[in-house]
């Protein structure tokens, strides 16, 4: 598995296509309240014949070039849909092509879940489940954070 010290010098589409695994701190805030940037680690692993389903959490690059971390709302064919935790657009469809690593797992103050860990599970369900609603809860929870009654 390739750290978050040499992430900057390599390029992790090269390290995924010759089968390594990347462990490395995300930049933004789309997949927040599951990954806080720059303090929480994901591990990415090449996608082989992962038979992709909605929730997984996949690496893709948008047509602009730009790689994104993002979980599976929709799958349809061939095509995906995409949205970030921390979002309530969704974003697609996505081709097969455009995707190339898979988050198997992540790291919390240095403790590590596995995707397959059953409250990681029930948790991205809800929070799937909760897409129309998000803004509101996102914007609440906000609230409560900075005592901000207004």
């Amino acid at each position: 598995m390739i750290d978050n010290n040499l992430f900057e010098k390599i390029k992790i589409d090269d390290v995924l296509a010759s089968g390594k695994s990347v462990r490395i701190h995300l930049q933004g805030y789309s997949m927040y309240p599951l990954i806080i940037p720059e303090k929480d680690e994901v591990v990415i692993s090449p996608l082989k014949n992962h038979n992709i389903r909605r929730g997984d959490v996949l690496l893709f690059r948008r047509k602009s070039g730009k790689q994104v971390l993002h979980r599976v709302f929709r799958v349809n064919g061939s095509k995906l849909y995409f949205v970030g935790d921390n979002q309530s657009e969704i974003e697609g469809p996505i081709s097969l092509y455009q995707v190339y690593g898979i988050m198997t797992g992540f790291y919390k103050k240095k403790i590590y879940f596995s995707v397959h860990n059953p409250f990681y599970i029930l948790s991205w369900k809800v929070w799937l489940f909760l897409l129309p609603d998000r803004e509101k809860i996102s914007n609440f929870i906000h609230k409560l954070k900075t005592g901000n009654k207004s």
